[in-house]
């Protein structure tokens, strides 16, 4: 927060935050353990829901243990209307866990990762359950990443609206950027970006 006000920006305004908890990594034993403290589940429902109150955050992924549905689905009742709860290690983006948990409400957002699932057949049909569902796509990279730009174009083609790339600070991002701004040169005043009304864009495809 500091940092965007810093840079002579406004938190909230110019800046939104995601966050990748990746909280299958600090899950033990049935407990969170973070910041030297050992978390319940509904515990760390109610931390997230405290952040959220507190910081302009806008996305927050893979808040709970990978198996975790079912707390999934509490903090996405509690704030989904406010934030995009998603599910990366939750999806994997296989569609027999993307139904289950959307059937569950344990989520309302997808991270698709085309070799995380091995086809772009399947990586459609992912994305295209996600949609029926009135749910929020957001196409990413993974680490080991090179310079190939094609999940620029799939973002796009898919019309996600969303990207996960990383901060441009390596080639390997920069140029999923860069695809990005020949892509929107090329398409001119077709070229439509609806920023933070993204959620009304999802609902057509219901």
């Amino acid at each position: 927060m500091d940092a965007i006000s810093n840079a002579g920006y406004s938190p909230g305004k110019d800046f939104m935050i995601a966050m990748d908890a990746a909280a299958s990594e600090f899950f033990e034993k049935g407990k969170y353990l973070t910041d030297g403290k050992q978390l319940s589940p509904d515990e760390m429902v109610d931390f997230y829901v405290d952040i959220i109150k507190s910081y302009p955050i806008l996305s927050l992924e893979d808040p709970f243990d990978e198996n975790d549905f079912e707390t999934f689905a509490k903090l996405t009742k509690q704030i989904g209307d406010k934030c995009l709860i998603v599910g990366d290690d939750l999806f994997v983006t296989n569609v027999t866990r993307i139904k289950k948990g959307f059937e569950m409400g344990a989520a309302n957002a997808l991270l698709l990762k085309v070799n995380q699932i091995g086809t772009l057949t399947e990586s459609i049909q992912a994305c295209q359950y996600t949609y029926s569902q009135g749910n929020a796509v957001i196409v990413s990279h993974r680490s080991g990443e090179t310079e190939d730009t094609f999940i620029a174009d799939l973002s796009v083609g898919l019309c996600t609206g969303l990207i996960k790339t990383g901060a441009p600070c390596r080639t390997d991002r920069a140029c999923k950027y860069n695809q990005l701004l020949r892509i929107n040169e090329e398409l001119g005043a077709k070229a439509s970006y609806p920023g933070m009304d993204i959620k009304s864009k999802w609902k057509q495809f219901q």
